[in-house]
């Protein structure tokens, strides 16, 4: 459901979000922009035509290797101090709860603040915790300062995404979705290799300074985009916690946001199912060890990566319900082959399908989000649903330990499969309807906006009808 201008009624007391393109960023068509398009692609081609996507984009890649090569780092420095399962789990808590809290408590302040501030202010506290980190006295301050770092993460993750559709036109968003997420995905590979190989030629000091100057670089990237490319209107707070209920009725009442809500949170907890049993399937069943793991975990970056690049032209050509249908679909295919193959060779490919289904289907809930909430309220529904997807993530891991332990990890990945294949039923039917029939969101009618000016793709300033 697409939701981006506004209409009065007659009397001015209710305002409809219309089905309407979402982007503030209107291109007229020119014919050196057609040729664009063709000659460079139009996925690549959005580096050179978008200077603030370009700057977003590079921001990403920069702190993406920085933080997954810091993460090896960090897990290796606290396993080093404590050799305890339990501070691993305290490490791995204190990344994943603070996205909870953030949407919980705070997700209306996304709307309410500058979204350029959040980013560079983000990139800014990861920066300092990173230059803090390498005099950290014990496992108890690591741990402390990961925390800091997830509820920057927190902010800043959603603020990325709420702002994107208002950095490219919306008929190049599914691509902008899909460059990002491919090169956060590639990171991810990327970053892990060589964080392991950095970490164990000089130990983790070094990460976490290199990871400190990707965020100083990504904040300097991140001030070049003008704060009206990020936001074109922001509503004034009606009370933090009106305005935090306003976000979840806004998922309620959006069949975008609501697809988003149902069907990923089952897709959650069939990952924590893949997440908790992965390690078991390939020392134990598969008696690869931890050659097997590692290789199963590369073959999941490498799904991962191909299935978000791939995703935008799948949207355009066949639809986004069918292409999120069939990413979950995906999913439970690869992770169902895993379960029942002989060896971690095979496991590997299945991982490959699975991680494609899985990446294809990540952009197809931010494009929903994107064009399910309208613009100043879309950062609330990021976090909102981001905290929901926590926790069924952690509630799953809960059950997945204990049916591992009960049934092995090949019945587990099973019943992953299975619970991903009900998700792109439920996936295919809610979002059928999200591209057929016309949103109409009904919001608070007290709440007043602040607009900003939205700007044309020659420069050309307007202020934008409400």
């Amino acid at each position: 459901m697409a939701a981006g201008s506004l209409r009065r009624r007659a009397h001015h007391q209710n305002r409809l979000v219309q089905k309407t393109p979402l982007s503030g960023r209107r291109h007229p068509v020119t014919v050196s922009g057609a040729v664009s398009r063709h000659v460079t692609g139009r996925r690549l081609g959005l580096l050179g035509r978008e200077p603030g996507f370009r700057s977003l984009f590079l921001a990403t890649l920069g702190s993406g290797l920085g933080t997954w090569l810091a993460l090896v780092a960090l897990q290796i420095d606290v396993l080093k101090r404590t050799h305890s399962p339990l501070w691993m789990s305290a490490l791995l808590i204190a990344d994943i709860l603070p996205t909870l809290l953030v949407g919980l408590l705070a997700a209306p302040l996304v709307d309410r603040l500058s979204r350029r501030a959040l980013l560079i202010g983000s990139d800014l506290v990861r920066f300092g915790v990173f230059c803090a980190l390498p005099f950290a006295p014990n496992a108890t301050t690591i741990v402390a300062l990961a925390a800091v770092i997830g509820i920057a993460t927190g902010f800043f993750r959603p603020a990325v995404y709420a702002g994107l559709p208002n950095l490219v036109a919306d008929e190049d968003l599914p691509r902008a979705n899909s460059l990002l997420q491919a090169i956060d995905n590639s990171t991810w590979a990327i970053g892990s290799l060589a964080g392991g190989a950095l970490v164990a030629a000089q130990g983790p000091h070094l990460a976490y300074w290199i990871n400190a100057a990707t965020f100083l670089v990504s904040a300097s990237l991140l001030a070049q985009i003008p704060q009206r490319l990020l936001q074109e209107a922001r509503a004034e707070t009606r009370g933090h916690w009106r305005d935090l209920a306003d976000g979840l009725v806004l998922v309620r009442r959006s069949r975008a946001l609501l697809t988003v809500l149902i069907a990923w949170n089952v897709g959650m907890i069939a990952n924590a199912f893949v997440n908790v049993g992965e390690p078991f399937l390939a020392t134990d069943s598969f008696s690869a060890g931890s050659f097997g793991l590692g290789l199963m975990m590369a073959s999941a970056g490498v799904g991962l990566a191909a299935g978000a690049y791939s995703a935008g032209s799948s949207i355009e050509e066949r639809g986004l319900a069918n292409v999120y249908g069939a990413s979950l679909a995906l999913m439970a295919l690869g992770v169902g082959g895993a379960a029942a193959s002989p060896n971690v060779w095979v496991a590997a490919v299945c991982v490959i399908v699975s991680g494609a289904g899985n990446g294809a289907t990540i952009v197809c809930n931010a494009l929903l989000v994107q064009r399910g909430a309208p613009d100043r309220l879309r950062g609330r529904a990021f976090t909102v649903l981001m905290s929901s997807n926590v926790t069924f993530l952690a509630l799953g891991m809960v059950l997945a330990g204990r049916l591992t332990e009960a049934f092995g990890p090949r019945w587990v990945w099973a019943g992953a499969a299975v619970l991903s294949t009900a998700a792109s039923v439920v996936g295919f039917a809610l979002a059928r309807r999200v591209d057929t029939t016309p949103a109409e969101l009904v919001e608070p009618p007290e709440q007043r906006l602040e607009t900003e000016p939205a700007v044309e793709a020659h420069g050309g300033a307007r202020q934008r009808a409400i």
